[in-house]
């Protein structure tokens, strides 16, 4: 199933052209930040309610035209990797990659839908895209060993990570509002089959600019849940961004920046510097 929320906070499943509302017959209605998907995990929804959904008596609309939000809007957190392919290290000189450096967290506010706008923060300092493969928790991962961690994955999305090349510490150039544009669905496990046997492309202003299959990641989807969950743990409606690989560059204001992954649909953002000012004028410049 592909889970897709809108604008006026309703969940939907994409079949085909139409959205099949789901929010009343999940009791979802009047979801608070999250959204509605959010709160039906956080009440205890399953892959398997979902899937004993009698969709053929429920109502719908049509897809082209609505308003795609995040399909979940704040998520309780957004875990990102650092340095998760190889091709990705070699370009940016990295010495160390996710074995070595951790996993890092984004800012839940930063979470934009598809076709909202990044926000360009500074004039004068370079911005870049990174596409990549989101994974969103569906059970409660607390110390799961990689053998069992795809049991607790309830999805999979196209994610871009927006980075500002600051001297900052990842968590604060990888925060700042709309720089996690989410998208345009979560399509669920079940429908994915092997996370390691999807393609990633992403293209600025229409040139591609990265494209690899997952089956080239350091920590793959299962050895990621893993270790993260290790670390701290995973609540349904989290959110892990895997890494990005080689072809990272900077984007600018007027441009589209678009993430595709096979079977799970395709990411399309515009670009603006609306507010932006120059770096030395941030607050607590020195």
């Amino acid at each position: 199933m592909r889970l897709a929320s809108t604008v006026d906070a309703r969940l939907h499943a994409v079949v085909e052209d139409r959205l099949v509302d789901l929010t009343d017959a999940l009791g979802v209605a009047g979801a608070g930040a999250g959204g509605p998907l959010l709160a039906f995990l956080e009440r205890g929804g399953t892959l398997a309610e979902l899937a004993a959904l009698d969709l053929d008596g429920l109502p719908t609309r049509p897809l082209d035209g609505a308003r795609l939000a995040a399909p979940i809007a704040r998520p309780g957190k957004v875990v990102g990797a650092p340095v998760n392919y190889l091709d990705h290290k070699a370009e940016m000189s990295e010495q160390k990659t996710i074995a070595e450096y951790g996993v890092f967290l984004k800012a839940s506010s930063s979470v934009i839908g598809p076709d909202e706008a990044i926000r360009l923060p500074y004039t004068d300092v370079r911005t870049d895209q990174e596409g990549e493969l989101a994974v969103v928790i569906g059970r409660t991962a607390s110390r799961v060993d990689a053998a069992d961690a795809l049991d607790h994955v309830l999805g999979y999305a196209p994610v871009l990570d927006i980075t500002v090349r600051s001297t900052e510490d990842r968590s604060t150039r990888k925060s700042f509002d709309t720089f996690t544009p989410f998208g345009p669905w979560i399509t669920t496990a079940d429908e994915v089959g092997d996370p390691r046997e999807l393609e990633l492309r992403c293209w600025v202003g229409g040139e591609l600019r990265q494209r690899v299959a997952t089956k080239e990641l350091i920590f793959d989807v299962a050895e990621l849940v893993a270790y993260t969950s290790h670390v701290m743990t995973l609540y349904p409606g989290d959110v892990i961004a895997t890494g990005t690989p080689a072809g990272v560059g900077p984007i600018a204001a007027g441009q589209r920046v678009a993430v595709e992954i096979d079977r799970l649909g395709r990411l399309d953002v515009l670009v603006t510097d609306d507010g932006a000012i120059p770096y030395a004028s941030r607050p607590g410049a020195r």
